[in-house]
């Protein structure tokens, strides 16, 4: 009944969405009576099945490899650019037979069912809660069922994709509209979109837009020469997927004006055409050659087992130590996608853990079983470091945003009080002092506010038209009805109390705001350490409950993850006037979708290969387990505490630095020595990172490193390549300063495709080996 009342409204809106009429969603408004809003393009349709289908096809595939490499090593990825890329192959394919050309709008849904799809996994607790549940004890278990068989799987999925989604659309107009925060991969998903569909670029219009008016008044139908290429410099780029697209809207005008040698204008104008973004057919032939050739090595490794564990650093630490090249192409892609800053440091954790600690763990005694058992051996102790390192990284950096959101709520406040206060000092006719009084406010200290602007009613910030949002009842009865049906699965599961559940649900939400908040500042989501958090509080409400504390823990996961999943989603359409309406129902099918094949997938993996096993070790579940064991009282490892608090110390002290280096100057000097702002925040060590390299073994760790390596050392080749091609065609400094950025974005988009290729080709290939094998037994 819950799950038919959540979905009844859902369809409902979808029926209205496929029509492009944007009257025919909530009446018939003149256009000259209706107020000023952010432009959705209502030339396009907004919602269609077909889109949703196609993403549902894509996400499943997504889903099957999300499932296999998070058993192995934790990883997931949204993989919302390479959806918007294949979602558009797809049709530019069939556009022929075709009668409405494919959309940006169609495939901001598109890609927004596919991450829903995706992302089941994670958000599920398929990779983490479920095999640490059949890691516990008998004694840990007592009369709670732990085995769960399909029905309850998908009953236990269903319980943790609601209220997140919901919980995210409230958060949408205080962290897209009114503070613009970046959302890098949305932001980067949007660009790509607009480059396939030669629309464009979104995060220029915005930069165009006169202070004070909504960035998207622009259509998607402008004209490109009324906007103006930014200049950027490439090494101010994020961790996160925004350095990945090529900026496309470059000018031969500017090209003939910035040289001086008149003679080479026509070579120069050339080259400058050259730098303009891949064709999506070669994006396409790419992915899928590199889709074949990962493929291939799944089928290699699978015929031949002795090729995923090769003993390049000789047998003694191979079969001692564990230090092993697993040569797979998805592993490589992992790392191209992941970026050279975070391999190195998973690289560092991995040298540190299991060249430093595990042998001098082992040596005196600490750990004596071998090393690769959990329970005795080394790589069980030195799980204890890296699960400090992540907490203590995870629980400050939360506690920095919760603290920096917290003094914005405060100026935001005292800002608006002292405006009632002032103005009900002035008359009605007084416009004059009201209209100074108005831009006092508008041009106040920024850094103070955070970026968030205080304005007045005639410099509000502008949302889409209501029609295009979702109705304030859907949110909050879908928020109530959400939490109801998740106490409800949680008690027939797991014989939880209802109440225990509700405090872990209402515990979820202020951390899904901090990781939300993170997220859009950083495109990091810290669901691990969020998850940690909810562990920590239930061991007091619920002492001694390992399988309720794993519980309270995966819930807060599911509603940061499914939050920030839908955040990006909603930057992306809100960068490319998409209707979020369209995009909130996108989301849901694609989770209600994904929650039967996930635990369909696990059901298969798990009938092949025992989860956890050596196959699919799932290490997240480990981490899961010995924190829910910690906070409920059971003893260290002998020996770990100094360790612990060593590393935690180290890992509490970098992040608090790390926001001071982003306060200040753009030159940082330490001594004699002179560092870019830039450069120390794009190489800061992160903790996360870092902790992945010990819980990992190394054969994990090592191609991914190699993988962003050699992705980094090909695009300083090809960069010095064009250089040199430059230099003698006699192009300028100042020209060449601003095409090394435009060069840069564009091999990184092909690597990040080939990238996408081998991942999708092992994950692919893998899951019809195990249906073979399954099918076989």
């Amino acid at each position: 009944m819950i799950i038919r009342n959540l979905c009844g409204p859902i369809f409902s809106i979808a029926s209205k969405l496929q029509s492009k009429s944007v009257d025919s969603i909530d009446g018939d408004i003149p256009a000259s009576h209706r107020p000023a809003y952010h432009k959705v393009d209502t030339t396009q349709t907004q919602f269609t099945w077909r889109a949703v289908i196609v993403g549902l096809l894509f996400g499943t595939i997504l889903c099957f490899s999300n499932l296999w490499f998070g058993l192995q090593s934790g990883w997931i990825s949204m993989m919302s650019l390479q959806s918007s890329l294949v979602g558009f192959a797809v049709f530019k394919a069939l556009e022929h037979i075709l009668d409405i050309p494919f959309s940006p709008a169609e495939n901001v849904v598109l890609q927004s069912t596919a991450v829903a799809t995706a992302t089941m996994p994670l958000a599920g607790g398929f990779v983490g809660i479920l095999p640490a549940f059949k890691l516990l004890e008998p004694e840990e278990i007592g009369q709670t069922r732990t085995e769960l068989n399909y029905g309850q799987l998908c009953a236990w999925g269903l319980a943790l994709t609601f209220f997140g989604v919901f919980f995210a659309i409230p958060l949408r107009k205080q962290t897209i509209i009114r503070e613009k925060l970046k959302f890098p991969s949305g932001t980067a998903t949007a660009q790509m979109i607009s480059v396939l569909h030669n629309r464009p670029d979104p995060t220029m219009e915005q930069e165009n837009e006169p202070r004070g008016h909504s960035s998207a008044m622009v259509t998607s139908t402008g004209s490109h020469n009324s906007l103006t290429r930014r200049r950027e410099d490439i090494g101010t780029t994020d961790r996160g997927l925004d350095n990945t697209i090529a900026r496309h809207s470059s000018r031969q005008s500017e090209a003939s004006s910035s040289s001086d040698n008149s003679g080479n204008v026509d070579e120069i104008e050339r080259r400058l055409l050259a730098i303009n973004d891949v064709q999506w057919f070669t994006k396409l032939v790419s992915l899928f050659a590199a889709f074949c050739l990962s493929g291939t090595y799944a089928l290699l490794a699978h015929f031949f087992p002795v090729v995923s564990a090769l003993p390049i650093f000789g047998n003694r630490l191979s079969k001692v130590w564990a230090w092993n090249l697993t040569p797979s192409l998805s592993y490589a892609g992992q790392g191209i996608i992941m970026g050279l800053p975070t391999c190195i440091w998973m690289l560092v954790g991995s040298i540190v853990g299991w060249g430093i600690l595990s042998p001098v763990a082992k040596n005196m005694g600490w750990a004596p079983g071998e090393v690769s058992d959990w329970k005795t051996g080394s790589r069980g102790w030195i799980l204890w470091i890296s699960l400090a390192v992540m907490i203590a990284e995870s629980v400050v950096s939360l506690g920095l945003v919760g603290a920096k959101e917290a003094r914005n709520a405060y100026v935001r406040l005292h800002q608006t009080i002292s405006a009632k206060r002032r103005l009900n000092r002035f008359g009605d006719d007084d416009t004059d002092n009201i209209a100074n009084y108005q831009t006092s406010l508008t041009g106040s200290n920024e850094s103070d506010l955070d970026q968030t602007k205080v304005l007045s009613s005639s410099h509000q910030e502008m949302d889409v038209d209501p029609r295009f949002l979702v109705p304030g009842w859907v949110t909050w009865t879908g928020l109530a009805a959400s939490t109801l049906l998740c106490m409800g699965i949680v008690y027939a599961l797991f014989d939880i109390p209802m109440y225990d559940t509700l405090i872990a649900v209402l515990l979820a939400l202020p951390l899904a705001v901090l990781g939300v908040r993170a997220l859009g500042e950083t495109d990091l989501n810290p669901v691990s350490g969020i998850g940690k958090v909810s562990q920590v509080v239930f061991a007091g409400i619920m002492p001694g409950n390992l399988v309720g504390n794993l519980v309270a823990g995966g819930i807060a996961e599911a509603g940061a993850q499914q939050a920030g999943d839908l955040m990006q989603d909603l930057k992306t359409g809100h960068l490319l006037n998409a209707s979020p309406r369209a995009q909130f129902v996108a989301q849901m099918i694609g989770s209600v979708f994904s929650v039967f094949i996930t635990a369909g997938a696990y059901i298969l993996y798990n009938k092949v290969y025992p989860i956890p096993g050596p196959e699919l070790p799932a290490p997240t579940a480990q981490v899961w387990l010995d924190m829910a064991r910690l906070v409920n009282g059971h003893p260290l490892p002998p020996h770990v505490w100094p360790f612990i608090a060593v590393f935690a110390g180290v890992f509490i002290i970098l992040p608090i630095l790390a926001l001071l280096i982003d306060r200040g100057k753009d030159t940082i000097v330490l001594g004699s020595l002179n560092f870019r702002k830039s450069t120390l925040q794009r190489w800061w060590p992160s903790g996360i990172a870092f902790a992945i390299g010990i819980y990992n073994t190394p054969n994990f760790t090592l191609m991914r490193a190699v993988g962003a390596i050699c992705a980094a050392c090909v695009t300083e080749v090809i960069v010095a390549r064009e250089r040199k091609q430059h230099i003698l065609i006699g192009t300028d400094d100042r020209m060449w300063n601003q095409q090394e950025p435009l060069i840069r974005r564009k091999v990184a988009m092909m690597a990040i495709i080939v990238a996408s290729g081998f991942v999708l080709g092992e994950g692919t290939f893998s899951f019809f080996i195990l249906l073979s094998q399954a099918f076989s037994k």
